[in-house]
């Protein structure tokens, strides 16, 4: 075992990953020890899956919990169940203010309260899978800013939400509610696919599904599809729904947001 040395020197902390880094971790490993099994029941994975997500995320919650911060004073145990619980619930919940930028709040509750479908926990949790939070992000195939929206689809649901005379995706409050009315429309869409008997599954799973993978990924495998990909995006953002309603750690810190800039000639 290496000696710590006479002169007080201390190893540095390894950084903190963020949360959507460390469930994204674990729904991989997790997913990948599921295995055939999931992929096997095609059409009605998401019963497997999320049903026995007691299983792949109680560990996960609880270490988030411990090391990310579950509140002082806060069993770890208590807290990890009702995250639990919130990870299988609709996504509904009232908003925790201190777990978003400030600036953002009010946006983002706007944004959750778009259609009955969603809620401002499965915006914030979805904008901490697609950017971390980040405004001026980059992302693969033109993807920009804090929603990470295909240029298509911000083109097609984007509006000059701040009325500052211009609707760009690195503008936060335009992306947030792009974001929303985008999840609202696929929504529309679930629906239809859910009446007409083309999908089963839940609405919220599969919208989610629908925005991470495309409609007709739903509709082709009358559900969720079956592979790991699709399964573990509804998972990363279910996984968050607790940080979200409060029941995780101490406000986080958060990149600069563009309306937070004092210089604004």
């Amino acid at each position: 075992m290496p000696d710590s040395g006479s002169d007080g020197a201390q190893a540095p902390e390894p950084p903190k990953k963020s949360n959507a880094a460390l469930i994204g971790a674990a729904v991989a490993a997790g997913l990948s020890c599921l295995g055939s099994p999931v992929l096997a029941v095609g059409g009605a994975a998401v019963v497997f899956v999320l049903g026995g997500l007691g299983v792949l995320l109680a560990p996960l919650i609880f270490l988030i919990l411990l090391f990310g911060g579950g509140g002082s004073g806060t069993d770890p145990g208590q807290s990890a169940n009702e995250s639990l619980a919130a990870v299988q619930g609709d996504g509904k919940g009232d908003l925790d203010r201190g777990q978003v930028p400030e600036a953002l709040a009010d946006t983002i509750e706007e944004a959750g309260a778009t259609c009955t479908e969603i809620g401002p926990v499965v915006i914030a949790a979805q904008i901490e899978v697609a950017s971390g939070w980040d405004p001026a992000k980059v992302g693969p195939d033109g993807r920009l800013g804090i929603s990470q929206l295909p240029p298509d689809v911000f083109t097609e649901y984007g509006q000059d939400t701040d009325d500052n005379d211009e609707t760009s995706a690195l503008d936060e409050e335009d992306s947030i509610m792009a974001q929303a009315r985008y999840v609202c429309a696929l929504a529309g869409e679930v629906r239809g696919l859910l009446d007409s008997g083309q999908a089963i599954g839940d609405v919220l799973d599969l919208t989610l599904v629908a925005y991470d993978q495309g409609i007709e990924a739903v509709r082709e495998a009358g559900g969720i599809p079956d592979d790991n990909s699709a399964q573990g995006y509804v998972v990363q953002v279910r996984a968050l729904f607790g940080k979200y309603m409060g029941l995780g750690g101490p406000p986080p810190s958060f990149p600069p947001t563009a309306s937070a800039d004092p210089d604004d000639d």
